[in-house]
């Protein structure tokens, strides 16, 4: 269970909001997230049953049950299927928060270049052709916001996986260069860097105390990241309240020194 943020964005109610990787972790924090500001919530996800869990959740917490669409974001013709899905349930997705990921740890000697597509077909391909199938819904509509999820890992010259802060430097990039190509159509696109999110996957198979204590030891909050510290942010960039606000990275990593 999350915890919902206490500020209030009147404009995100019944906005059409679409989630990549919305069924756990930090993607499930945020679909509760928009769904409790009154949001038509449709998320893509590959796996079924946490995500069916979560519509239930949610359906009871926020009286509307949110749309799961299950598709591999690998596959560009299924993701261009899920956006249209989306858009014929709540409507054009006017708020796109790109959030799937695969954080998956590799060695230098280990990378395949099969290893190095499929880590960039997850991390950093399925931002641009997300954009790209929501991008007419948002000129039509005259507004839009987008929000793209990097990471601090490359930031700090993390070595564990090279492929993926690659990837996640790139989102970077791209979002910059959206930016400028979808600003005068009145489309922000903005990023989040997060720092270390101690989701369930992250205790499953990364998590020790010994390293958790020396990551938090480093932040200036003394405390570990959850994912409903992701909420806030993404919920303001998608708002208006970050009405001229485009082509900028926030860092939310409790401040790591």
């Amino acid at each position: 269970m999350t915890a919902p943020t206490t500020a209030r964005f009147p404009d995100l109610e019944g906005a059409s909001v679409l989630i990549t990787g919305g069924g756990s972790g930090i993607g499930a924090a945020l679909a509760e997230g928009f769904a409790l500001q009154g949001a038509r919530v449709a998320f893509i996800d590959i796996a079924e049953k946490p995500s069916e869990a979560l519509c239930a959740r949610l359906e009871r917490a926020a009286g509307r049950r949110p749309l799961f669409i299950r598709a591999d974001l690998r596959d560009i013709e299924a993701l261009r299927s899920a956006v249209d899905k989306a858009a014929c349930a709540h409507g054009p997705v006017t708020v796109l928060v790109n959030n799937a990921a695969l954080d998956d740890r590799h060695e230098i000697a280990d990378v395949t270049e099969k290893f190095w597509e499929d880590n960039q077909a997850v991390n950093l391909r399925p931002h641009f052709f997300t954009v790209q199938a929501v991008a007419e819904g948002m000129k039509k509509t005259g507004r839009g916001a987008i929000v793209n999820f990097t990471s601090t890992s490359f930031m700090i010259n993390h070595g564990g996986m090279p492929s993926y802060t690659a990837a996640k430097a790139g989102v970077i990039g791209l979002t910059k260069g959206l930016a400028g190509a979808l600003g005068p159509h009145g489309i922000r696109v903005n990023a989040v860097a997060p720092g270390w999110v101690i989701t369930e996957r992250q205790k499953a198979l990364w998590v020790t105390q010994e390293a958790l204590d020396a990551h938090i030891d480093r932040q200036c909050l003394k405390e570990a990241m959850q994912p409903h510290d992701m909420v806030g942010p993404c919920l303001f960039l998608a708002s208006d309240a970050a009405a001229m606000l485009t082509a900028q990275t926030i860092i939310v990593d409790g401040g790591v020194m």
